[in-house]
């Protein structure tokens, strides 16, 4: 198989991550933190390492808490439920964000009544800085979200600027780094961000299963989910410290030794060189291409991993059918979990995009593989 679909879960994951969950799972799979014989011990001091992994890779030691979920998705409802948001509550997010928060918005927003604004974007899909500032004057915001890399476009957002212009205005503000950590430098005090949402399974290469959130010293949230957590267990109040306060049942140590493993070999330059240089060869290669054509192009210093094109005369799903069937090549097409920006994109009538996404372990041969497929369409 010709796997082009890195943006949707990374893989192959590196022989470490592998082998690191074989032997939790054979020898440390207790449960960590309840426990005071050495394997609890042991899997619990991979759960401490691997927090201090990820608070490193933010620039975020010392300055906030590093709290595992099961996914961005479940980092995201933990977090929107937490806030405590009321009708007079106003919340902005991208046109490029995912439904792991787009769906959750707009659950809360039809049980609490609170506002929910799109940033704007300029004509060519950047978010239109001055723009949003204007905006933010004219309706203060209680809460900005938005992802730091598009996972349809690969447009790199400018999270900094937004944040900086939202910290003025008072706002909470929530970046979504699932297709950014680990891949670009993402300073958590730099781009005053109070939350960063990681998901492992993606640009960090760990597995499936974990995922989680960092929320800085100070930023209070009212716990959403409840249960054991090894610790002051006679009172039936969640405890009031974290990361106990926000991870209720037991954790996943098996996930949690993968992504330990992934973030122990993963090097962030060398990460963001290769993907750079193959997401320009890909760009380079279906530019080519005479019925092809990009979506939302930005150039090369603003995409990174992933880029959406559409074939004249095709939905993308016949071409996505196609690559598969006669070539064993793996896109991903349609919508992907996007539900905005897409409309901007103007990809209706193709039923959405074909999306090509590169990574580590993705080769020339790969993507030369995928271009003398698309051209005997």
């Amino acid at each position: 198989m010709v796997y082009l679909d890195n943006a949707a879960t990374t893989f192959p994951k590196p022989e470490a991550v592998y082998t690191a969950m074989d032997h939790t799972n054979r020898t440390l799979a207790v449960n960590a933190g309840r426990g005071a014989y050495n394997a609890a011990k042991k899997a619990s001091g991979i759960i401490d390492d691997t927090r201090e992994q990820i608070a490193s890779l933010f620039h975020a030691r010392g300055i906030a808490n590093v709290l595992f979920t099961p996914s961005i998705t479940h980092a995201m409802n933990q977090i929107f439920n937490g806030l405590n948001l009321n009708s007079e509550s106003t919340v902005y997010i991208s046109p490029y964000e995912h439904n792991a928060v787009a769906r959750t918005v707009h659950m809360l927003q039809n049980r609490v009544g609170f506002e929910v604004e799109l940033l704007p974007l300029q004509d060519d899909l950047r978010v239109d800085i001055k723009r949003t500032q204007y905006m933010f004057t004219e309706k203060a915001p209680t809460v900005v979200v938005m992802n730091a890399l598009s996972n349809v476009t690969g447009y790199i957002l400018p999270v900094a600027d937004v944040f900086r212009a939202a910290k003025k205005a008072g706002a909470i503000t929530i970046m979504d780094a699932a297709q950014a950590a680990g891949l670009i430098d993402v300073d958590m005090l730099g781009c005053q961000a109070d939350i960063i949402c990681f998901a492992g399974h993606k640009t960090l290469y760990g597995p499936f299963g974990i995922g989680g959130f960092v929320v800085k010293h100070g930023v209070l949230l009212t716990p959403f989910l409840a249960g054991g957590t090894g610790t002051d267990s006679l009172n039936l109040e969640m405890p009031d410290r974290a990361p106990e306060r926000y991870e209720a049942a037991s954790p996943n140590i098996v996930a949690i030794s993968g992504l330990n493993a992934a973030l122990s070999v993963l090097d962030q330059k060398e990460h963001l060189e290769t993907v750079k240089t193959k997401t320009q060869y890909l760009t380079e290669r279906l530019n080519d291409l005479e019925k092809v054509k990009i979506l939302a192009g930005y150039g090369d210093k603003e995409t990174l991993g992933i880029v959406s094109f559409v074939v004249e005369g095709y939905d993308s799903g016949d071409v996505g059918a196609i690559l598969n069937d006669e070539f064993d090549i793996a896109v991903r097409t349609g919508y992907h979990c996007a539900p905005y920006i897409h409309e901007y994109l103007k990809d209706l009538e193709y039923a959405g995009t074909v999306r090509a996404s590169v990574g580590l372990y993705t080769t020339e041969q790969d993507i030369d593989a995928l271009i003398d497929a698309l051209r005997t369409l």
